[in-house]
This record gives C-alpha cells, sequence and structure tokens, in this order.
C-alpha cells in the first residue's frame, strides 16, 4: 500500500483538532487554562519584562505541552486494554508525574516573576 503525504493544511487541521479534544478530554486542562490567564493578567497588571514574558509563555506551554501528552498516552492506553496491565499503570504514572513537576516548575517561574512585585505591592499598601 503506497504512503500517500498529507498536506501541510491537513497537518495543522489534525494539530488544532487535537489542541481542542484536549482541552475536553480532561477536567485537569481547566486547571492549567486557569493558572495561564492568572499569570498572563498578572504579567499585564505588574508589566513584566520581555524576558519574562518569554519565560512566563515558555512555561505555560511546557505545562500545556506535559498535560496534551499526558492526555494521549491515557486514550492510547484504554484503547490498548481495558485490564489491569503494570507496565501501562506504570506509564500513566510516569505521564502524570511529568505534569505534576512542569506545573510544580511553573509554579516557581511564578514565584520568581510575581513574589517580589506582590511583596511591594502590599508592602507599599501597607505603608499608607
Amino acid at each position: 500500500m503506497p504512503h500517500t503525504r498529507r498536506r501541510w493544511r491537513a497537518k495543522f487541521r489534525d494539530a488544532f483538532r487535537g489542541v481542542a479534544v484536549g482541552l475536553k478530554g480532561q477536567s485537569s486542562f481547566v486547571v492549567h487554562v486557569a493558572a495561564a490567564l492568572l499569570a498572563t493578567a498578572a504579567g499585564i497588571y505588574f508589566r513584566i519584562s520581555a524576558v519574562e514574558w518569554a519565560l512566563l509563555a515558555l512555561t505555560i506551554a511546557v505545562v500545556f505541552i506535559a498535560e496534551l501528552l499526558n492526555t494521549s498516552i491515557e486514550w492510547l492506553a484504554k484503547a490498548v486494554t481495558d485490564q489491569h496491565d503494570s507496565r501501562i499503570a506504570n506509564a500513566l504514572d510516569v505521564a502524570s508525574a511529568a505534569v505534576l513537576l512542569t506545573a510544580f516548575a511553573a509554579a516557581v517561574v511564578g514565584v520568581i516573576i510575581f513574589l517580589p512585585r506582590v511583596v511591594e505591592l502590599v508592602t507599599g499598601f501597607y505603608a499608607r
């Protein structure tokens, strides 16, 4: 059977469909989206630097990517078997751990960027 090449348009369509399916398929994605919106709003409010925006955007993207990969592994595991398999369970746990670690790293980046500004805002407010 000859392999047909997909057009770029189809590749992008499928990729955007994957994002939509991933967003709908995971309830935890709501938490990540909320955190990303909050961080973006804080970045606008505190007028963070271009470098900080780059770090924030990269951090948000990495968390979303980890969640999408985790979701894809979960769905693939369900397609392979509905029986318990310790190897699949380990793969699912490792994928979940990747999401947890990226979310933790994102929180650390958020603290580094925003904590000094929040402290300054709060101490300035109480100094009045």
